[in-house]
């Protein structure tokens, strides 16, 4: 798992870390790093619990005033001092993607809970009730915090839970106070029930997630082909706004003959035909050009780092590999062929919406020049496209 792409960068190095963090299952990489980066969410409750256990460890100090009550006060300022900054730079690292403090974080939080079950099982120890009280009360009020924000990683909830509250339970048998004893069956019961609650949550969180990829997935792909709809091209033009357009290349793609491939032989085998042509210009294209199929028998090629003889070059082989080559429909070998506007960086500066409109004003101008041809292997290719200089930036509107 740690060497996925993407994923692998930001996952902890460390086993018993990464295992503290992985919400278990079979779970997208996606969804698995939306998880990851969301520790790092929920600063106010953090803040929260931070100045919570330092004040009732303070005020535990001055009650008790022993050398193990300083320790406490000098274990949650030492966290503190510790955490907070993890936390800034890890945040900071989910932002721009790259690995952050993540094992130090989680180990950190797990050192958190640890300091809090020890300033429970002192308190209760001490004899001092009005002191185990504070620190038990803050105790469990810290678990509520823990589960909301943790509840990406239940796997480390449980953990912190038991470390913040378990103590109690163990202090009990010492105390010298038998009506304590009932703690060794509320609190395990409660652990239990609150570690359980986590899991719960986590995945009813993971389905939500699940459902809401697989929505965005259809917003943005043609249901026939699996390729990119008009959304969805759209909505890539919109993320990839404000970066460079030198050596993008639009392809506006149109197929001949293909309302005679639905007239007679039906809209069954058109589609077949469609899913082939889109599958052929996926294999040409590569994993460099992304492909659309914006509606009917209409499709768009997008490339970046793309020279203007290189994209001549790729239009040209689409052409022939789609009119060159039959399509095997229902027992028949059927043909069409390919009418291609083109537009270029290198021919004009303008926006990805601009390229898309002079692809599709290129693609108008081929069709009616090969008007009533017959597809063949080279031919129906349409003419490139070209506008005077505009310098300017991606733009969001799909044509």
């Amino acid at each position: 798992m740690n060497g996925r792409s993407g994923l692998g960068r930001e996952l902890p190095a460390w086993s018993l870390t990464r295992w503290l963090v992985d919400p278990g299952g079979d779970i997208p990489d996606g969804t698995r790093l939306t998880l990851l980066r969301s520790l790092y969410n929920t600063l106010p409750i953090f803040a929260g619990g931070v100045l919570n256990t330092i004040a009732v460890s303070a005020l535990v100090a001055v009650r008790m005033q022993t050398p193990a009550a300083y320790l406490w006060v000098a274990m949650e300022v030492l966290l503190a001092a510790l955490r907070l900054p993890t936390l800034y730079f890890g945040r900071k690292a989910v932002r721009e993607g790259r690995r952050g403090p993540t094992d130090l974080y989680i180990s950190l939080a797990v050192l958190w809970a640890a300091s809090v079950g020890y300033g429970t099982f002192m308190c209760v120890l001490s004899g001092d009730w009005v002191a185990a009280t504070l620190a038990c009360l803050s105790a469990a009020a810290m678990v509520g915090g823990i589960c909301f924000r943790n509840f990406a990683a239940p796997r480390l909830v449980a953990v912190m839970i038991a470390l913040s509250l378990g103590p109690c339970a163990i202090a009990a048998i010492f105390s010298g106070q038998p009506i304590l004893l009932l703690a060794l069956f509320q609190i395990p019961f409660y652990l239990v029930s609150m570690s359980s609650a986590a899991f719960q949550l986590n995945r009813l969180l993971v389905r939500t997630m699940r459902a809401e990829m697989i929505n965005d997935h259809h917003a943005r792909h043609d249901p026939l082909t699996g390729l990119l709809n008009r959304n969805g091209l759209s909505r890539w033009a919109e993320e990839r706004a404000g970066r460079a357009e030198a050596g993008l290349m639009v392809l506006y793609l149109d197929l001949d003959w293909f309302k005679t491939i639905n007239d007679t032989l039906g809209h069954k085998a058109g589609d077949a035909v469609l899913v082939a042509v889109g599958k052929r210009l996926q294999e040409i294209g590569g994993s460099k050009v992304r492909v659309a199929r914006i509606g009917g028998d209409e499709f768009v090629l997008v490339a970046e780092n793309i020279g203007r003889d290189e994209a001549l070059e790729l239009k040209e082989r689409i052409s022939d590999a789609i009119a060159g080559h039959g399509y095997l429909v229902e027992g028949q070998n059927v043909h069409v062929g390919a009418s291609i506007g083109m537009a270029t960086s290198d021919d004009h500066d303008g926006t990805l919406a601009d390229l898309l409109e002079e692809a599709d004003m290129a693609l108008h101008r081929a069709k009616r020049q090969s008007h009533g041809e017959m597809p063949s292997a080279a031919g129906g290719a349409g003419e490139l496209a070209s506008l005077p200089s505009r310098r300017k930036v991606a733009g969001a509107r799909a044509g």
